[in-house]
């Protein structure tokens, strides 16, 4: 019992950082209705830099995620400017596809000449020692990944609530030609929103990093499975990509201990399958019905 409540505190620390990633492709989505193939390149920048930060210029950790998160929404800007918002002009189903694609792998090369191709370790700003809860030990870093990937969520959606920038984004994500006519900015609200997407990728990277290790590969696969998330719990519902960044979290662990470490994505990989046979707008996403 204790070895499988251990399995399940990895999962959900696991799920989260999914989770987090998935809700960058929900802020997208939801204003321009496009997706930003490269969100696991901007994790895997944010934490090579946030390394860089700690340990050549001796920046202490928590000073140094802000300045990540600021490299974060530059770096997702850039990638609208450039990759973006040219697809969306020439109205382009599939522009956007290839050059968020290709700006991930120009990424990932500059990643691999400048920090080299080895994976390496990143400082923990908090003690290891293990903490015990219901009788099972759980990582001290592993609740921080929990506590800040939802804290990180939550106030994007107060910001998107409460705020008059945020409404404007609300606004443009319910309808965008509306939104244009009652005199918001909306190519500036798309921008704000990858922005804001890259941020919260980048601010997963120095989370998950201090528990495993950082380097230029280490996005394309976290960011391919928060894609998976994003469709399983369904890219218009934000409670959806927490759950569905749960389930995959846990069956991940769970059949890397019982099964193999070799078919830890298989759990994951039929549940999106299945989702997408039965449901294909996931588990909590509304399917939109569009008149033509």
């Amino acid at each position: 019992m204790e070895i499988l409540l251990q399995l399940v505190y990895s999962g959900i620390s696991l799920g989260m950082i999914y989770a987090v990633i998935a809700f960058g492709y929900q802020l997208t989505f939801a204003t321009s209705g496009t997706l930003n193939f490269g969100q696991g390149e901007a994790l895997m920048l944010g934490a090579l830099v946030g390394l860089t930060l700690c340990d050549t210029f001796g920046i202490n950790y928590w000073v140094m995620v802000p300045i990540v998160c600021l490299f974060g929404a530059i770096q997702g800007s850039a990638v609208e400017f450039f990759g973006v918002r040219p697809a969306i002009k020439i109205k382009s189903e599939f522009g956007w596809i290839m050059s968020t694609i290709a700006l991930g792998i120009i990424f990932k090369n500059v990643a691999e000449n400048v920090w080299g191709r080895d994976e390496m370790p990143f400082p923990s700003p908090l003690d290891d020692e293990p903490i015990r809860m219901l009788g099972a030990n759980v990582l001290p870093m592993n609740l921080l990944v929990v506590a800040g990937a939802l804290g990180m969520m939550l106030l994007v959606e107060l910001f998107n609530r409460k705020s008059i920038y945020g409404k404007a984004v609300v606004a443009t994500a319910n309808d965008r030609d509306a939104a244009g006519l009652m005199g918001i900015n909306t190519s500036m609200v798309i921008t704000f929103s990858y922005a804001l997407s890259s941020l919260t990728a980048a601010f997963a990277g120095v989370l998950i990093s201090p528990t495993t290790l950082a380097g230029a590969s280490m996005g394309g696969a976290l960011g391919l499975k928060a894609f998976a998330v994003a469709i399983i719990g369904g890219l218009s519902s934000g409670l959806g990509i927490i759950v569905g960044g749960l389930i995959l979290g846990v069956a991940e662990t769970l059949s890397s201990f019982y099964i193999s470490s070799g078919y830890k994505d298989v759990p994951g990989l039929i549940l999106l399958l299945l989702v997408l046979a039965i449901k294909p707008s996931g588990l909590f996403g509304k399917t939109t019905i569009k008149k033509v």
